[in-house]
């Protein structure tokens, strides 16, 4: 009989968006700190803020995209955002998860992370995530992004998906683990965004074995992807402007 999924694997690819802490933190020298009511802010002079809308917010996935135990101090800055939600997109992750994208949700407020990057920090998240054609990084102009403690802030930069977001009966999913309120759109966690996918494209097929095939092997990835994005729905909010690297 063929082996079964790394147990270790799957219980990777079913933990997305990984542990998020409930504070703003700093990450450096191969771990983080989370910062206390009485710590002050870090100095993120010289760094561009990026939204951190999936598992960017989680220190474990950081420290795995900045590996290097001389990395940071990199600050990750709670934050809430207007009219817009944290979905599913319509693609898998090479680890088999299937991630999250940004989507224009008006009258929804979602809390998610800042990651204020310098350009050597940003060139490895661009590694991370444009690379793979999956997303695409630009501007977005003219929002109402409440940092922790501090100013707001009426722009900044994020990663959306070129595959748009992944649909159930017409309507984007959100991210159950993403804390939203005033959410218009069902929300799923992981394993169940996968048991979706799994009745749609091979129902009657245990979901862990699912989930393994699309880890062990980049053509099935790429084709839930296409079957994905067929019905997919675009990032629609005027105010992004991609950059082209």
């Amino acid at each position: 009989m063929p082996a079964g999924p790394d147990p270790s694997s799957l219980d990777h690819a079913k933990s997305y968006p990984f542990r998020i802490p409930s504070r703003s933190y700093v990450v450096s020298n191969g771990s983080y700190r989370e910062l206390g009511p009485e710590d002050p802010l870090p100095d993120v002079s010289g760094r561009r803020p990026v939204l951190a809308v999936g598992s960017n917010q989680s220190p474990e996935q950081l420290l795995r995209k900045y590996n290097d135990p001389d990395c940071g101090p990199i600050p990750v800055i709670k934050a809430r955002l207007r009219d817009f939600d944290v979905v599913y997109s319509s693609h898998v992750a090479s680890y088999g998860s299937i991630p999250a994208t940004l989507a224009h949700s008006p009258g929804t407020v979602v809390t998610l992370f800042v990651n204020w990057l310098t350009p050597e920090e940003e060139d490895r998240m661009h590694e991370t995530e444009v690379s793979t054609g999956n997303y695409h990084f630009g501007r977005l102009d003219g929002i109402e992004l409440q940092l922790d403690r501090d100013r707001p802030l009426a722009s900044a930069f994020v990663y959306c998906s070129r595959r748009g977001a992944l649909v159930r009966d017409g309507r984007p999913v959100c991210l159950s683990e993403i804390p939203a309120e005033g959410r218009r759109w069902p929300s799923l966690g992981q394993e169940e965004i996968q048991a979706y996918v799994r009745d749609r494209m091979d129902p009657g097929r245990d979901v862990d074995t699912f989930i393994g095939d699309a880890i062990a092997d980049a053509l099935v990835r790429r084709d839930r992807t296409d079957t994905m994005a067929s019905d997919s729905r675009p990032f629609d909010y005027p105010g992004f402007t991609p950059i082209r690297l």
